[in-house]
């Protein structure tokens, strides 16, 4: 079972999927986001193609927990993904990911023309392995 796991922004959409156990997750690519809802045509191929049976959808909280305007759009996203594609769609608290994510690669001394290329499909690699890892806890207690 493959898990589609996704960091939605307003220009690009980072997508990540799980290996087969659940247990790993891997960036997949970025799909800029048009208004017309194109991008939806490159997640169903995904769809298909890695045989995706769930969808978790980054939830951007704000520090103290609550939910601004991005986090509302982002339900709204998952919500309507659920409804296009028939999937379960869960919402996972992405705070931070982004961040980590690009400290993550100044670190590796990675150029900002580079980390503008991978941090979108990397932050949704975070936030899936996030809730793979949630999962597998949640089992083993």
């Amino acid at each position: 079972m493959r898990i589609m796991g996704m960091d939605v922004g307003e220009k690009r959409v980072g997508i990540a999927v799980s290996d087969l156990m659940g247990w790993t997750a891997q960036g997949v690519e970025t799909v800029a986001r048009t208004k017309d809802d194109q991008w939806l045509l490159r997640v169903s191929e995904l769809i298909r193609e890695y045989e995706v049976e769930s969808i978790i959808v980054g939830l951007p909280r704000n520090m103290d927990g609550t939910i601004g305007d991005k986090g509302k759009s982002c339900q709204e996203i998952a919500e309507m993904l659920k409804e296009r594609f028939s999937l379960p769609v869960e919402l996972w608290d992405e705070r931070l990911s982004t961040m980590a994510v690009e400290r993550t690669l100044i670190e590796a001394d990675m150029s900002r023309k580079k980390r503008r290329k991978v941090v979108d499909k990397m932050a949704a690699s975070w936030i899936l392995q996030g809730y793979l890892d949630s999962k597998r806890r949640n089992i083993h207690e």
